[in-house]
């Protein structure tokens, strides 16, 4: 995968993807993975907002971002947005919500290709943190968990 960044995040790794005008992705890669510096006025940009994020849970971000998807997935991603910072959502709430199921809102949630950004980690289980990354346990858990901590200050 071409990254245009690879920033240092307190949880690990992530790999920063973006065309000529928009951030297209964020991947949380492995903490073996060495940093890389931005080769694009963009990806810096990027950079520095999730920084800023890192420091400051209220940070905002303001950069231009290209989704590919599904119409529900964009109605999903739209209402995870529009989650406050220091809130959880439960898949059932936003599924209700948008007249949808618990199952396919956590299957967009899933596809999520802007972590953090679109705070998919803010949609959690019935009955306890959900699912992260497809993951219902391991590392995506512990970043998951760590990314609802730091917006709870």
């Amino acid at each position: 995968m071409d990254y245009q960044a690879k920033l240092s995040a307190p949880f690990g790794m992530l790999g920063i993807r973006c065309d000529d005008a928009a951030l297209i992705g964020i991947d949380f890669l492995l903490a073996s993975e060495s940093p890389q510096r931005a080769v694009s006025a963009l990806a810096e940009r990027v950079c520095e907002q999730l920084l800023r994020y890192f420091e400051n849970p209220d940070a905002e971000f303001m950069v231009a971002l290209k989704l590919t998807a599904t119409p529900h997935q964009q109605k999903v991603w739209q209402a995870m947005r529009s989650i406050p910072r220091g809130e959880t959502r439960r898949y059932g709430e936003l599924a209700a919500e948008l007249h949808s199921s618990a199952r396919a809102v956590g299957q967009a949630c899933g596809a999520n290709p802007i972590p953090i950004i679109i705070p998919c980690h803010r949609v959690v289980g019935k009955s306890g943190l959900g699912g992260f990354m497809h993951h219902a346990s391991g590392d995506p858990l512990e970043i998951k968990r760590w990314l609802l901590a730091h917006e709870q200050r």
